[in-house]
């Protein structure tokens, strides 16, 4: 009796994970995409837990390079692969340009040491100073922004998703740096709609971290009381620090801190920077104008960088770098901590600064976890376990998967797939938020590291008699005069009535929305002129106008990648036939007649000398035609009943 109720509670249990299983299929799912620097890394949700999902070549990251040649376009290991012979047609650290302007001084440092070329937007009628990658591609000059390339990273990782699930992707959630100022979430937003992505909600990277790994201790521990743990994430190309305080399944950020512009390709570029002084040194001659060269040499010290966090040496060695010289150089730890040292130590600052804004001292935290691939570098975790006074590094979650792994979590619960609602997540803005006064000074809305989202309003007056107009600068960041901050945009409330100062009111609302992107509006007080101002379109962004053009452009490069596909299937179709052929022409040789191999020989070198000289053929009917004509002649040898037999004989089969 014991063992049939067994057996059907047994059954009972696997009906229900069964239906609880379909319902999952059945739903859209929600991937999370850690759009990074130099790596992206894709998850999802499925069976009950998150799972990295491995691209084409079983990688569980994928660089964020795109590149562009002759024909074809590159996304990934193949555009990193290709760049040493294409360097000025490779794009990578995309990041660090999106949302920014062009005259923005870190955007000019950095061209300096890129081999593609960044040029400003002549056709801005916004004055907003766009910056513009470009290219060569199908024998033509092609400009793109920071956000068609990101969005060109996210339709891979979309993609890695969509082979892996068997099924459609729509709804991702997608993480940016803490430290993002509005204009980059929003053009971060924006590359996921021209990728054809329904963004449910931007997060902060170490808050995703935080998530992930709250569910690797499954929440044990925090049951009682509050853990505050302090995310250290230093990835790539940005860097920031997180406060985080977790009680069961209540993530609350306390404070962020970081830098936008600080990472592993600032680590890269002093041991360019030290190689290319000794190269100048060695050979006299300077290599800073041969893009090709210094794509090569900065490929060589990322290498070298990720060998030094596991050996005290390494050697670079570049086979004719340039005017035939092979250049080979070694490097040690110690010297690359020396050429590093102050970037180092400025990993400290925003640690000691996030402390200080949550009100909280070294001995409250209870965790210190590390994220981004730079927290492997040993002198950064030396560092960072000194200025703790000796306290343990969290290391037990991948700190290249923990962004990906919190964000897919999350999309779980946005999407409706995971039941599981439970988890509150309360974030916090980077940056104070106002708008410029009359002496020049910036009025506060909203203070840094204020919990979002946030709806906060405030009365302003006329500054003279009888305005007809007033226009506000909207500001972000910390400094007291308004124009020494990050202006976001501009706009003006017409038709006031002519009245002395101070006497016409206007109410002005700053809202951000869970994806830390702001709107601010303004509306006159005590007249029926109820004009409502909305900041749409931020200072240098897209309009929406742009961005229907890029998708509409995205799915323009989706149909040439798709056929790109087709033609290279057909041309391997094409090779693996005519090799298959030759090697059973190799087997069958002693059982055919001289004019029966020399049909065969004929129709191979044809076969071989076409293909030579149309390998870059862009037609997938020309190459089905040579596959048909090749396999007639074959069939009509090989069918022969004669040979046939001969060839069964010698237990041949065609």
């Amino acid at each position: 009796m014991n063992s049939a109720i067994s057996t059907l509670m047994k059954r009972g249990e696997n009906w229900w994970k069964t239906v609880i299983d379909n319902r999952e299929r059945q739903k859209q799912p929600g991937i999370g995409i850690d759009l990074g620097t130099t790596y992206s890394c894709v998850a999802v949700w499925q069976h009950g837990h998150v799972e990295i999902i491995t691209n084409d070549l079983g990688n569980r990251t994928t660089p964020s390079w795109v590149a562009f040649t002759q024909n074809n376009r590159f996304i990934g290991e193949a555009a990193k692969n290709q760049a040493p012979m294409n360097s000025a047609n490779t794009i990578f650290d995309a990041k660090r340009l999106i949302g920014r302007r062009f005259s923005d001084p870190t955007v000019q440092d950095d061209m300096k040491h890129w081999p593609f070329k960044v040029i400003a937007d002549q056709n801005d009628i916004t004055d907003a100073n766009n910056p513009l990658i470009v290219v060569t591609y199908k024998d033509e000059e092609k400009l793109f922004t920071p956000e068609q390339i990101s969005s060109m990273i996210l339709v891979k990782m979309k993609d890695i998703a969509e082979t892996y699930l068997g099924k459609e992707v729509k709804d991702a959630v997608v993480t940016v740096p803490a430290y993002f100022n509005d204009a980059q979430r929003k053009a971060t937003k924006d590359a996921g709609v021209i990728a054809g992505l329904n963004v449910l909600r931007i997060i902060n990277e170490p808050t995703a971290a935080a998530i992930a790994y709250g569910l690797d201790k499954e929440l044990t521990g925090y049951n009682v009381g509050t853990r505050n743990i302090l995310v250290f994430d230093l990835g790539g190309g940005t860097f920031d620090v997180s406060l985080v305080a977790v009680k069961k399944d209540e993530f609350e950020v306390k404070a962020v801190s970081g830098d936008t512009h600080l990472g592993g390709g600032d680590f890269d570029t002093r041991l360019v920077g030290h190689l290319l002084a000794e190269i100048e040194r060695k050979y006299k001659k300077k290599l800073s104008d041969n893009p090709r060269a210094l794509g090569r040499l900065r490929a060589a010290c990322e290498r070298a960088k990720r060998n030094l966090s596991s050996t005290t040496e390494t050697f670079i060695e570049i086979d004719c770098l340039f005017d035939g010289i092979d250049f080979s150089s070694t490097i040690t730890r110690a010297r690359f901590e020396k050429l590093n040292h102050d970037l180092f130590k400025k990993c400290l600052e925003p640690v000691d600064k996030c402390l200080t804004d949550a009100k909280m001292r070294k001995t409250d935290v209870h965790d210190i976890v590390l994220v981004g691939g730079s927290t492997r570098i040993p002198k950064v975790q030396q560092l960072l376990q000194n200025y703790f006074d000796g306290k343990e590094l969290c290391r037990s979650i991948n700190p290249d998967e923990a962004v990906a792994y919190g964000a897919a979590s999350h999309a779980a619960i946005l999407a409706g797939v995971r039941d599981y609602k439970d988890i509150v997540l309360v974030d916090v803005t980077p940056l104070s938020l106002g708008v410029d006064v009359r002496d020049e000074s910036m009025a506060v809305f909203v203070p840094r590291n204020t919990a979002i989202p946030t709806k906060m309003h405030r009365t302003l007056f006329t500054a003279d008699d009888n305005q007809e107009s007033v226009k506000f600068g909207v500001y972000e960041g910390e400094r007291f005069i308004a124009k020494e901050n990050h202006l976001l945009g501009e706009f003006t409330l017409y038709n006031l009535p002519p009245r002395p100062k101070g006497k016409c009111k206007f109410d002005v609302c700053f809202e951000i929305d869970t994806n830390g992107i702001l709107t601010v509006s303004a509306k006159l007080i005590g007249t029926d002129n109820k004009d409502q101002i909305t900041i749409t379109e931020h200072c240098g962004r897209l309009t929406q106008d742009e961005i229907d053009r890029m998708v509409n452009e995205g799915e323009m490069y989706k149909a040439q990648d798709a056929e790109l596909k087709r033609i290279m299937e057909a041309k391997t179709a094409l090779e693996d036939y005519t090799e298959e052929v030759t090697m059973m022409l190799r087997r069958c040789r002693d059982v055919m007649s001289e004019d029966e191999k020399k049909l065969i020989e004929d129709g191979i070198e044809r076969t071989m000398g076409w293909l030579d000289w149309n390998h870059l053929c862009g037609d997938v009917s020309l190459f089905e035609q040579k596959t048909a004509e090749l396999r007639k002649v074959c069939d009509h040898v090989f069918r022969k009943k004669s040979l046939k037999n001969k060839m069964n004989e010698l237990n041949f089969v065609d």
